[in-house]
């Protein structure tokens, strides 16, 4: 197996893509010095049974605290892959974590989530000189990612929040994560980390906005389907607005001709996940009736990813590395143009880890289509700013 020990100087990649849990688990934690680590994230490929992986992960690491998820694909120091179990080892010499598990996402009281928050924000002692994050890994299928995050953001107040949500391959079904032993379903969990490492948040997408609008004239928001669009049935409308015949729809279709949202002064990717009954529309984030969608038009892909990626520090330097949640609508429109090797080897010079999601949050905001991030840098004393 090729070293992945100088891809990142201040992280442990361990890989596996073993056929088996037990024996992908075996190999990656091998690659892990349990000692040194604080925390390890599990970003997992969905042809590994999830009970035994789980299992076998407690069991074998020991005692060290184990947070991930399923995945619609990981970014791996060779770039995109899809059966590779990756574990990021966090060493306690730069991070520091207090963890949060939020049952039954969908009908989880906020107000209890702000006191959990509250609780964890004053056990979790500072250390000096260091800084915090926050970190959410979600079920990808709850439809509860815009109130999580929003009510994440609202409750750590200046500290930034970023994560993406659980995938299951392209299945779009049951997504999971990994917590206390266990992966489970319709839930969420929550990192707030603590680093004496520089950072810096990232959020881009390709797309800018054209001046055809469509309005949601119809529509049900707890289940984020549209019904109507500018008064005529959804499917039937979007597929008039982008010359697509209706029976021609697909999640490549949708990533080529993604619709935006504006807030405040910018636009964000609302996804849309596929055609419904009576030609309606079932959207991967927050939709409402009146809400004004704008078509998209995409940009050049690679300028785009590596301007976005081209990241310094303080004093210039660049990342160690940069952790990533890349929807899986990105991968999708990159396959259909034939640039995943362009797209991983942009990976690869960054030095970005992380894995392909239903959708993003960034500070605060649920995204989709977006590539969201937390760039590394080594820390460079005050003094010498």
């Amino acid at each position: 197996m090729l070293d992945q020990g100088d891809t990142a100087r201040f992280v442990r990649v361990a890989l596996s893509r073993a056929s088996t849990a037990t024996e992908a688990v075996t190999e990656a934690v091998a690659q892990v010095d349990r000692r040194a680590t604080c925390f390890v994230m599990a970003f997992v490929p969905d042809h590994l049974d999830r009970e035994v992986l789980a299992s076998e992960l407690d069991r074998q690491m020991g005692g060290v605290p184990v947070f991930g998820c399923t995945t619609a694909g990981q970014i791996t120091p060779e770039g995109y892959e899809t059966g590779a179990l990756m574990l990021i080892a966090f060493p306690r010499r730069y991070f520091r974590c207090a963890s949060m598990f939020i049952d039954h996402l969908r009908d989880f009281p906020m107000q209890e989530l702000s006191q959990k928050i509250d609780r964890i924000k004053t056990q979790f002692q500072r250390t000096a000189g260091w800084r915090r994050f926050g970190l959410v890994l979600c079920d990808g299928v709850s439809k509860a990612e815009d109130l999580l995050a929003s009510t994440l953001q609202l409750c750590l107040g200046e500290i930034p929040i970023y994560g993406g949500s659980a995938g299951d391959g392209l299945q779009f079904q049951e997504t999971s994560v990994l917590y206390g032993g266990q992966f489970h379903s319709g839930a969420a969990l929550v990192l707030l980390v603590e680093t004496a490492l520089d950072f810096t948040g990232v959020g881009f997408d390709h797309f800018l906005p054209t001046e055809t609008l469509m309005v949601v004239t119809s529509a049900i928001p707890e289940e984020r389907v549209v019904l109507e669009l500018n008064g005529a049935p959804a499917a039937l409308e979007y597929s008039r607005k982008i010359g697509v015949a209706v029976d021609q729809l697909s999640p490549e279709v949708f990533a080529e001709n993604p619709v935006l949202v504006r807030q405040n002064a910018k636009f964000h990717v609302r996804a849309i996940h596929s055609v419904e009954a009576d030609h309606g529309l079932s959207f991967m984030g927050a939709i409402d009736d009146g809400l004004i969608l704008t078509l998209g038009t995409g940009t050049e892909i690679i300028n785009a990813l590596d301007t976005g990626l081209d990241l310094r520090g303080p004093m210039g330097q660049r990342p160690d590395f940069i952790l990533g949640f890349d929807c899986i609508l990105r991968k999708l429109e990159f396959t259909q143009k034939g640039m995943l090797d362009d797209v991983s080897a942009m990976f690869r010079k960054h030095n970005v880890l992380g894995f392909n999601t239903y959708g993003e949050q960034h500070c605060g905001v649920h995204v989709n289509q977006t590539f969201v991030g937390i760039a590394f840098f080594e820390h460079t004393p005050e003094d010498l700013h």
